[in-house]
């Protein structure tokens, strides 16, 4: 088994007396593409800063390419790509010559796969940084990121500025990156759908810690809603194990779970002599379930 590329033991970040992170464990495997998803709030740009080592951790670990990040070594970071949510470049130089000067760092730059995602992102190649939108400046650091390969590629919010056409295509360009080369990505989105179609595996953040980390099929085999149909009317203490969340009134329950297995709904059949539908859940409505006070 290979080490993880990313790997969290007990991370905590503090800002003063402020906690935002607190006993993060994470485990990212070679050619993983996650989906980071939380609240705003939940400490999401502060993790992905803490492991790129943008910020120093309060305690416990970070290892990034079995290096600490704070101490990353000129190889490893030339195997890793970031996008952060607001993108700054230098606003004096035209795209060509931000492409021109950043290709000159790495030697795995790929000047034909840059010049397609410049075309496919419509992007103008004498058209001056200080005149572009936030969603063509957004475009051109993906550009950046993607040019060289990266083994590691780090996006926070990366389609926040981008209408849907330019999303799809997006993703698209991150699907292909992934598709032949043993890539790995790390993404937060508020856009689940998004997740859907691009990520292999899902972590939710919430009040600074991973409530959840697996593989997206895992999540939407386990996380299901539950709707029961009993013989008579429930009792006040009705309660279902492992129970996100709850409804009932009289014979009748809708109960979200974090956990479902068969063994499950056969004890719920056999106690309240009731009928049991099982429904699947988008990610939208998992990350709610997830969430729900």
């Amino acid at each position: 088994m290979t080490d993880p590329v990313i790997s969290t033991s007990h991370l905590k970040k503090s800002f003063g007396s402020k906690t935002v992170l607190q006993d993060v464990d994470m485990n990212v495997p070679a050619g993983a593409v996650v989906g980071l998803v939380g609240t705003n709030g939940s400490g999401k740009s502060t993790l992905i800063k803490c492991l790129l080592g943008l910020l120093k951790k309060t305690s416990g670990s970070i290892s990034l390419f079995g290096e600490d990040p704070w101490n990353l070594s000129a190889s490893a970071k030339s195997r890793l790509g970031y996008v952060p949510q607001i993108v700054k470049l230098y606003p004096w130089m035209k795209v060509k010559h931000i492409v021109a000067y950043t290709s000159a760092y790495y030697d795995a730059w790929d000047p034909a796969w840059a010049e397609t995602l410049l075309d496919r992102w419509e992007l103008p190649r004498d058209h001056r940084i200080a005149t572009m939108s936030p969603g063509q400046l957004q475009k051109l650091a993906l550009v950046l990121a993607l040019s060289y390969r990266p083994e590691l590629l780090v996006l926070d919010e990366p389609v926040a500025s981008l209408d849907p056409v330019a999303r799809r295509e997006f993703l698209s360009s991150l699907l292909e990156l992934c598709q032949h080369e043993q890539h790995t990505v790390l993404f937060s989105t508020h856009i689940t759908s998004d997740l859907e179609r691009v990520a292999s595996h899902l972590a939710i953040l919430k009040e600074g810690r991973i409530v959840l980390f697996d593989e997206l099929d895992a999540v939407k085999d386990r996380v299901k809603r539950l709707r029961i149909t009993a013989a008579n009317d429930l009792p006040a203490n009705f309660a279902v194990r492992g129970a996100l969340r709850s409804e009932f009134s009289h014979n009748r329950a809708m109960v979200a779970v974090g956990d479902l297995d068969d063994r499950l709904v056969g004890e719920l059949e056999e106690k309240w002599h009731a009928d049991v539908a099982v429904e699947d859940l988008n990610l939208e409505e998992i990350f709610l379930e997830l969430h729900h006070e």
